[in-house]
């Protein structure tokens, strides 16, 4: 099964994720997060399975994560709610994320990306 990538173009970290996979001549499907912005159902299930706390989805670097001050929302809101603010835009989600099986990993760590595609 083929690992889904979930991207934006303009974004540095997906450009270096995508150079990787392209380099190590791993097949994926590509999905533009802006476009194809993740559902609450998505969302709820790859936090499940990334095991990561929900902040850890959020885009803390871009633009409308600091216009909404998202940083103490995150601290206050309940999951449910953080889920539906993500679900809202795409770009308020850390990209790249990787869907593989299981396994759903969020930004881009060569050793971590390596560790479960070179199976």
């Amino acid at each position: 099964m083929q690992p889904t990538v979930l991207c934006y173009p303009q974004c540095g970290t997906c450009q270096k994720a995508e150079k990787w996979l392209k380099t190590n001549g791993i097949t994926y499907i590509y999905r533009p997060i802006k476009e194809e912005n993740p559902s609450k159902t998505e969302l709820s299930e790859w936090i499940k399975k990334s095991g990561l706390p929900v902040g850890k989805f959020f885009n803390t670097s871009g633009l409308l994560y600091k216009e909404q001050n998202m940083k103490d929302k995150v601290k206050t809101l309940t999951e449910n709610e953080l889920i539906d603010i993500l679900a809202s835009n795409g770009l308020m989600v850390k990209r790249p994320i990787l869907l593989a099986g299981e396994k759903v990993l969020v930004g881009f760590k060569e050793e971590e990306w390596e560790k479960l595609l070179s199976k």
